[in-house]
């Protein structure tokens, strides 16, 4: 039998075999990977990460906007509630029909979905205001569920593609989701500090979303023909293309349909001349005992193989029984995932956003948001450095992480004056709530390939933003459950302090820097530092109770 580099594949009959199915710009045809230089493929990829959340972060973030522009309504959480729910069975399509689409094609329905719903937003909702409030409050809800269905088609891909590539490109997406964050933080700050009339800032902070967007979908398509990232699909194409050996009986070698491709089949017994030989020699005629047999398991279509390649019933049954293996050896992480970001979207954004200032007013749900998200890239960036967790302690450091849920709503209930009230107790919590977010929601989305099969690694990496996904909508599912039971605002904190802003109350937009800006933005400040101050007072005496 003549020896080929892809000798695990199959050929056409008659026909010599292909060519190397990983072609390398510098010719090259060993083993040897190919070095990122300048990390600039870990850099593409946490711009990724950070381009999949951008858009559901820009939400999010603009926050103060959607409370002024809907004032007594849970806009927040029902944002926060459609965007998971929606991005929950979205992911759940996308595991199925992983293997129909590209991995090209499902990324750059990601991007068109976002870049083409965030300019729509900032151009007739915000800036043209083309609706009435009713209707507004409704399309602003649909403009998150199609952000929500490209955005969560992008983010399972791209975790099935770090999944073939090594661990730290996997940290490197989660990193990104957290700079993400952060990103949309420091833009809704500045553009705040920047321009004090609401509604002109959010439209530079949706501008300044959607040039990012844009230049992630740029660096995306600059780095994914490098022979670094496809010297790495070719591994684990190669993998899927391996032919397994089973003991069993039966045929010789067929010809299948007018493809011309074969299927190699072993007979239960040798041949009677030498018309098949192998260099094992239990295959040879002479072979003196009886020994097993093996077939082809898996049948190969033009070069290709995945879990469901086989149609029919076959075909699910192997997809079915493919991603049963995967649970068994990644359970734990699974379940830790999972726990993370149910307790995480119990909490924020809804429950933070709740939380009342006297002193900071608005800027206290974007000071919360700016904290939690900061941590949370801090303990991703940390969570590179995994030798300790095993997924045993995962699962054990995810159930005490729990215990934040009543901590939070503490800062919140009762309503009329909060058992946590000072703002230091809210911030020191938010930054643990973002710290453990992310350790404990990094580390298995790292760990978890690792524990399969190259051929089964990108099923891997959706699998557990499948679960990922399940978290995030039970966990969202609780906080609108939260927020129902806790008692409506009676008696206002602030109401003697006039807290509220209205939006018809705004002058009209001024996007210059005139003096009357860079005094408020002192007095900002100012306040800011006072609130620290007294703060770490009020914290104190009431742990010291």
């Amino acid at each position: 039998m003549e020896e080929t580099n892809d000798a695990h594949g199959y050929s056409k009959l008659g026909k010599s075999r292909r060519r190397n199915d990983f072609h390398n710009s510098n010719g090259f045809t060993n083993i040897s990977p190919p070095i990122d230089s300048y990390n600039a493929i870990y850099l593409a990829f946490v711009l990724g990460g950070a381009g999949f959340l951008l858009p559901y972060n820009s939400f999010i973030m603009a926050m103060d906007y959607f409370k002024v522009r809907y004032p007594d309504s849970p806009v927040v959480f029902d944002m926060s509630l459609v965007y998971i729910a929606v991005a929950f069975f979205t992911v759940l399509g996308n595991n199925l029909l992983v293997e129909t689409f590209t991995l090209n094609s499902r990324i750059n329905f990601g991007y068109f979905m976002s870049f083409v719903t965030l300019i729509f937003v900032v151009v007739c909702e915000v800036w043209w205001e083309a609706f009435g409030t009713a209707t507004s409050y409704g399309v602003n809800l649909a403009a998150v569920a199609v952000v929500a269905v490209g955005c969560t088609v992008q983010q399972s891909s791209f975790y099935g593609y770090t999944s073939m590539l090594p661990a730290r490109y996997t940290q490197a997406v989660m990193v990104g989701e957290s700079a993400s964050g952060v990103f949309t933080s420091s833009v809704r700050v500045l553009t705040r500090f920047m321009i004090p009339e609401i509604r002109g800032s959010t439209i530079y902070f949706f501008t300044v979303s959607v040039s990012a967007v844009a230049t992630c979908f740029a660096m995306y398509h600059l780095v994914r023909r490098t022979d670094f990232i496809q010297f790495y699909i070719a591994l684990c194409e190669r993998a899927k293309t391996r032919i397994t050996l089973e003991p069993t009986e039966d045929a010789g070698l067929i010809e299948t349909n007018e493809a011309q491709y074969g299927v190699l089949k072993i007979q239960n017994s040798p041949p009677a001349g030498n018309t098949l030989s192998f260099a094992n020699p239990a295959y040879e005629p002479s072979a003196p005992v009886p020994v097993p047999t093996y077939k082809v398991e898996d049948v190969v279509i033009r070069g290709r193989q995945s879990v469901s390649t086989a149609g029919g019933l076959s075909g699910i049954k192997r997809g079915l029984l493919a991603r049963w293996e995967i649970t068994k050896a990644i359970h734990p992480y699974m379940i830790s995932i999972c726990l993370v970001y149910f307790a995480t979207l119990c909490l924020y954004p809804g429950i933070a956003s709740e939380i009342i200032s006297c002193r900071l007013g608005s800027w206290m749900p974007l000071l919360m948001m700016a904290l939690f998200n900061g941590a949370d890239l801090f303990g991703k960036m940390l969570a590179s450095s995994s030798r300790y967790w095993t997924g045993g302690r995962l699962v054990r450091c995810s159930v005490a992480r729990l215990i934040m849920i009543p901590l939070m709503i503490m800062c919140v209930a009762p309503r009329s004056n909060p058992v946590f009230s000072a703002e230091v107790t809210a911030f020191t919590f938010a930054l643990i709530l973002g710290f453990s977010n992310g350790i404990l929601g990094s580390v298995p989305m790292i760990q978890a390939p690792s524990k399969v099969d190259d051929r089964y690694r990108e099923l891997t990496g959706n699998i557990m933003t499948l679960l990922y996904n399940f978290g995030l909508t039970t966990g969202s599912l609780m906080a609108y459950f939260l927020e129902t039971i806790l008692n409506p605002i009676d008696n206002h904190p602030c109401s003697t302090n006039n807290a509220h802003v209205k939006l018809s109350d705004t002058p009209p937009i001024n996007i210059s820097l005139t003096t009357g800006t860079i005094r408020s933005t002192s007095v900002t400040i100012i306040t800011l530092a006072s609130t620290l101050s007294t703060g770490v007072d009020n914290f104190t005496t009431e742990f010291s109770q």
